[in-house]
């Protein structure tokens, strides 16, 4: 508390919150029911990221999808 504290007082920003990790399991239901992206020339990916994170927290998503861009010793 004291590390966010003193953040805000010297004007930086407090570290992000962490959501907890929570089991969760894809019912193929739900699975069709997102939006399809196929990359084809017509569609617009930002718009199909726009309205497909509708509601979820960016800090969140970056936290989901660090993992992703480790590779060789740092991934280990």
């Amino acid at each position: 508390m004291d590390l966010i504290l003193n953040a805000q007082a010297i004007g930086g920003e407090p570290p992000p919150s962490t959501v907890p990790a929570q089991m969760y399991e894809l019912k193929s239901g739900l699975i069709h029911l997102l939006p399809k992206f196929h990359g084809l020339a017509g569609e617009d990916p930002h718009k199909h990221l726009k309205e497909f994170h509708v509601g979820i927290p960016e800090d969140y998503i970056k936290m989901k999808a660090f993992p992703f861009s480790l590779d060789g010793v740092a991934k280990d």
